[in-house]
């Protein structure tokens, strides 16, 4: 196992080297010169020369990114080329409002998914089961942002009980006042995920429920709830827990995307205002930090199936 794990966070470490390569060359691909940034529409050739040494964009490709490199080594995001402040303190400001909606959604989604995808596989002959189906198949095909759109339109200008969007000036130090503002966004991305997520707990628990082993169990005298949680529950949870990393990932990039609907000043607003300002500092900084989110969340996976399964493990050994 330890080799494994060994193995495994060396991929890690490539594949964040990969990804920061990718996002490089691809920001280094669109039109335009990020020292334009700093510069006005009148601007004379020394200064757009000054503004080209200032963001370091008037060297060779492989310089930039050496360079680049080099401050992500002493875990340095570098500046904004707009405001001139450090771009990581930006980002753990605003992550106090990322992480929390990222994983109250994505608990919320777990636990709508289970109930969903479990009474969908055990009650399928029933027509509330299909009902539970056609509504996971609904769900994959909205988009978050319509989601978003209608909750507020019901709960926020209907009934007036929440807030339409915003995040308080003082963050956390009222969690009541801070939860309630993430109230909507939690569950626009909640509703959303737990259709997509369902599907695969659905098809885990018809595969349990076909399986010599739980036959066996219930010839035995166990009841179906038993029967399940005995014997059916650990290899259900295989294949889901491998979807689950990939669908927190994806939480996050809902996330994203949902705090725009609701004006909350997280990754997603930072990430658009860079793009809006040619800031490559504030790109470069929220892509890199959402990839190492989503690699270790990937890894983390991989690590609690070898954990639950002890097939992985043995075949681990085996190698």
């Amino acid at each position: 196992m330890l080799s494994y794990l060994i193995r495994r966070f060396a991929f890690l470490l490539v594949s964040l080297v990969v990804a920061m390569i990718v996002i490089f060359v691809l920001l280094r691909l669109l039109p335009g010169d990020p020292a334009n940034a700093l510069l006005s529409v009148n601007a004379t050739q020394e200064q757009i020369a000054a503004a080209r040494a200032q963001v370091g964009s008037d060297q060779p490709l492989l310089q930039q990114f050496l360079t680049w490199a080099g401050h992500m080594l002493r875990f340095d995001l570098g500046s904004s080329y707009i405001s001139t402040l450090p771009v990581w303190p930006e980002i753990s400001a605003r992550l106090v409002v990322t992480v929390p909606l990222t994983l109250l959604a994505f608990a919320l989604a777990l636990v709508l998914s289970l109930l969903l995808g479990i009474t969908a596989a055990v009650k399928a002959d029933r027509w509330y089961g299909a009902l539970l189906s056609g509504f996971a198949q609904l769900g994959i095909a909205v988009p978050v942002f319509w989601v978003g759109i209608i909750l507020v339109w019901i709960f926020a200008l209907g009934l007036g009980i929440l807030p339409s969007g915003g995040f308080p000036r003082d963050d956390w130090e009222d969690p009541a006042d801070a939860l309630r503002s993430l109230t909507l966004p939690v569950i626009t991305v909640a509703l959303v995920m737990s259709a997509s997520l369902s599907r695969y707990v659905r098809a885990a628990t018809l595969d349990v429920l076909g399986s010599d082993y739980l036959r066996t169990a219930r010839a035995g005298g166990s009841g179906l709830g038993e029967a399940l949680l005995r014997h059916g529950l650990r290899n259900g949870a295989v294949p889901v827990i491998a979807v689950l990393g990939i669908e927190l990932s994806t939480t996050l990039l809902g996330a994203v995307v949902v705090e725009s609907v609701f004006t909350l000043p997280g990754l997603g607003s930072m990430l658009l205002k860079g793009i809006e300002q040619h800031d490559f500092a504030n790109i470069q900084g929220v892509l890199v930090v959402s990839t190492l989110f989503v690699l270790l969340v990937g890894f983390l996976a991989d690590i609690v199936q070898r954990l639950v399964d002890p097939r992985l493990r043995a075949r681990v050994a085996a190698r």
